[in-house]
C-alpha cells in the first residue's frame, strides 16, 4: 500500500545534530530505508521554526531548506524534490520517493509577502499558518483562549497569495476562528496536515465535526496525526481507527489522509516508524474498509489535493545544479 504523509519533523533532527543524524539511515521514525519499506509515494518534510528561539525566523527556515536539499542530493538515487503533481509522477516513474517542502510556522514570513514568494521559489509548497504562538498571520489552537481569534489582515493577504501561487494552506494548529476565516477566503482546497477528530478526543488541536464537513466541502483533507495526546487511548491502533471511522462518517472517505507527525510526536504510538504504516492499513481492513477506501486514505486523497492546488508549470529557482 503506497503512502503520502503530509507531515513529519525529521529535518529538525538533521539540522540540530551537527551532521550526526542523516536522512539515509537513522534511529528516528523516518529515513530512506523506512520510507522504502512503507512504499512511500511522497513525504512532506516540515521546516519547523520555534518563534520563541529564533529572532530571525526566516533565516532559520532558510537554513533548514538548505539542510533539506543537501540530504536530498546525498540520496538522489532514492528520493527527489517535488513541487507539483507532474514532478511526483516523474519521480514515481523513476522509482524515487517524492519529497515536498513545507514551512511549519507562518511567522517565518515576518509579515512580508515577499518572503512567501521567496519560499515558493525555493520549493516550499505548503505552509502551516501558525504553530503554538500568535504570529503575523493569526492565532493558534495551542490554548482554548485563542479559539475565537481569527486571521490578521496580513493573514488574509497570505491566503490570497497562496491561492494565486498554488500553495497548500494548512490549518493544523490554527484557531477555530482562523479556520473559518480560511473557509471564507480560500478559493482552493486546503488541508489540516496533522489533525484528528475533536468528537473522538476533545483536544483543541483536533477538528470539530463542522470543521471536518467544511474542509470536505472545500475539497481538502484532514490528515491523521499519530500524536498520542490527540489520538487518546495511548495512541493505540484502535484509537487511530476510531478517528478515521468518525472522520470518514462525518466528512466522507475523500476528506481523510495521513499526516503522521513522525519525529515530532511526544511519544511513540502503536506504529513506531513509517516502515510500520502497514499496521494501520491492516487495522482499517479489519474495521471493514475496502481496499479502494484504504488507498484513498493512504495516498489517493493526497494525490488529488496536490493535483488540485499545486501548479505544474512552475519554474524552480534557482535551477537545479545537481
Amino acid at each position: 500500500m503506497k503512502l503520502i504523509d503530509f507531515h513529519c519533523d525529521t529535518i529538525l533532527s538533521c539540522i540540530d545534530s551537527d551532521g550526526e543524524v542523516k536522512l539515509r539511515n537513522n534511529d528516528l521514525c523516518i529515513d530512506i530505508r523506512k520510507l522504502k519499506k512503507a512504499d512511500s509515494l511522497a513525504q512532506f518534510f516540515a521546516m519547523y521554526v520555534d518563534l520563541d528561539k529564533y529572532s530571525a525566523p526566516m533565516d532559520r527556515c532558510l537554513d533548514m531548506i538548505d539542510c533539506f536539499y543537501n540530504e536530498i542530493e546525498e540520496n538522489s538515487a532514492d528520493i527527489a524534490f517535488a513541487g507539483s503533481m507532474k514532478e511526483l509522477k516523474k519521480n514515481r516513474a523513476e522509482g524515487k520517493i517524492s519529497a515536498f517542502i513545507t514551512a511549519e510556522e507562518g511567522g517565518v514570513l515576518e509579515g512580508k509577502l515577499r518572503n512567501l514568494r521567496i519560499l515558493y521559489r525555493l520549493g516550499v509548497r505548503l505552509i502551516t499558518l501558525t504553530w503554538n504562538y500568535p504570529n503575523c498571520i493569526g492565532y493558534p489552537n495551542f490554548k482554548w483562549e485563542y479559539k475565537d481569534k481569527g486571521l490578521t489582515a496580513f493573514g488574509e493577504e497570505v491566503v490570497a497569495e497562496m491561492n494565486r501561487l498554488g500553495m497548500i494552506i494548512d490549518v493544523s494548529h490554527l484557531s477555530d476562528q482562523g479556520f473559518y476565516d480560511v473557509v471564507r477566503l480560500s478559493q482552493k482546497p486546503f488541508v489540516a496536515s496533522h489533525s484528528n477528530a475533536r468528537a473522538v478526543e476533545n483536544h483543541c488541536r483536533n477538528l470539530t465535526d463542522d470543521m471536518l464537513k467544511k474542509l470536505a466541502e472545500k475539497g481538502g483533507v484532514a490528515a491523521l496525526n499519530l500524536e498520542p495526546e490527540f489520538l487518546g487511548d495511548g495512541g493505540s491502533l484502535e484509537a487511530m481507527t476510531r478517528h478515521i471511522v468518525h472522520m470518514t462518517n462525518t466528512a466522507g472517505i475523500e476528506a481523510v489522509a495521513i499526516g503522521t507527525d513522525f519525529d515530532g510526536c511526544s511519544t511513540l504510538t502503536a506504529i513506531k516508524n513509517t516502515g510500520d504504516m502497514h499496521l494501520l492499513s491492516d487495522a482499517l481492513s479489519k474495521a471493514g474498509f475496502s481496499g479502494g477506501d484504504i488507498e484513498r486514505i493512504m495516498y489517493r486523497n493526497g494525490e488529488r489535493v496536490i493535483k488540485d492546488v499545486l501548479r505544474d508549470n512552475w519554474e524552480p529557482y534557482p535551477k537545479s545544479f545537481v
